[in-house]
């Protein structure tokens, strides 16, 4: 929980890091909570909670919700305060394309 006090109450972007790689990229009228709810939420309660657990799923048994929270608590994330998240991300997603953000938008 700390990590999630750290971050601002604003829209923006936030992005996950493994070992210096984008792993994923999101967007969210309230960086603060997101980033709680990834360190606090069940194995599907988001796309990249669920992608993260079939990753741990391979190693051994099912992995549980502390599983995936701990492995989402010992990686980076960077956000950036922006107006226009859902653009931010669109953009940041089709330069990076993060192995868990399951659609890459075409470039225009």
């Amino acid at each position: 929980m700390e990590a999630a006090a750290g971050a601002p109450r604003s829209p923006g972007l936030h992005v996950v890091l493994d070992r210096g790689t984008v792993v994923y990229v999101g967007y969210t009228g309230n960086l603060r909570d997101r980033r709680r709810q990834r360190l606090t939420g069940n194995r599907y309660s988001s796309v990249l909670r669920e992608q993260i657990g079939q990753e741990l799923d391979e190693l051994g048994p099912m992995a549980s919700a502390s599983d995936i929270a701990g492995w989402l608590g010992k990686r980076e994330v960077r956000w950036q305060e922006t107006d226009n998240p859902g653009g931010t991300k669109e953009a940041r997603v089709l330069a990076l394309k993060p192995r868990f953000n399951r659609q890459v938008p075409k470039p225009r």
